[in-house]
């Protein structure tokens, strides 16, 4: 009975690699393809990365990809953070003109929350935190740059109020998709979106070579979680 449940698991384990990687696959091409040929800007090339790959989670839950898999794949990317670093070996990975380490803090938070959330079987708070900083961190570096006409700085970092409000509203909205996904119309889904909103743009606010990275997914996870287990008591 082992013998024979063990080719259709291999089978649906590498039907889970091949849809990730072919979606991981069409984003790089498109990156690269945009900044070797489009020449586009370096910060919309870096964010077509940064929101593309922060999508993957979504699959990562529907495929119920293994614990074990996905900090495998989360290793592995941030070792080829660290080289294209060096090396080059993807422009768009760095190619945004400021000593940024946001790549590699990107990719170990993958790692950190599927390993923690995957293993107490609470996977959309993983999907949340890194839905908030995918779609909150990319999109207010885009409004930032193009519409940013109000600055502040903070160690050394050049913001803007634009890009902020811009973070705040949008991790508001993941958070609260996710949770109106989950349970419905609920006073829940709408108020604790609040902190986890204002939390993640203090985090991206505060931020200094790319940390947020790392912070944002992980705080704005952790918060979720701690807040909806408080709420249902």
């Amino acid at each position: 009975m082992v013998t024979a449940a063990w080719p259709e698991l291999t089978f649906a384990l590498w039907q889970q690699i091949g849809i990730v990687a072919l979606w991981l696959g069409a984003i790089v091409l498109a990156a690269e393809g945009l900044d070797r040929f489009v020449k586009a800007e370096p910060e919309i090339v870096r964010k077509v990365v940064h929101i593309g790959v922060g999508n993957v989670i979504l699959l990562a839950w529907w495929l119920h990809i293994p614990l074990w898999l996905g900090v495998i794949a989360s290793l592995l990317a941030s070792a080829i953070a660290l080289l294209s670093y060096r090396f080059t070996i993807l422009r768009s990975v760095n190619s945004v003109g400021r000593k940024s380490y946001g790549t590699f803090f990107y990719a170990i938070s993958f790692g950190v929350l599927i390993a923690w959330f995957w293993s107490i079987d609470r996977p959309q708070y993983a999907a949340l935190g890194l839905l908030v900083m995918t779609w909150g961190d990319g999109l207010a570096a885009i409004v930032g740059q193009r519409f940013g006409k109000h600055r502040y700085k903070l160690w050394d970092e050049q913001k803007s109020w634009e890009g902020s409000i811009a973070m705040a509203l949008v991790s508001y909205t993941m958070s609260g998709l996710i949770f109106f996904g989950l349970q419905g119309n609920s006073p829940a889904t709408w108020l604790i979106p609040i902190p986890i909103a204002i939390i993640a743009t203090l985090l991206e606010a505060c931020s200094k070579y790319g940390v947020d990275n790392l912070t944002v997914p992980i705080g704005s996870a952790a918060i979720a979680f701690v807040l909806d287990r408080l709420w249902l008591g």
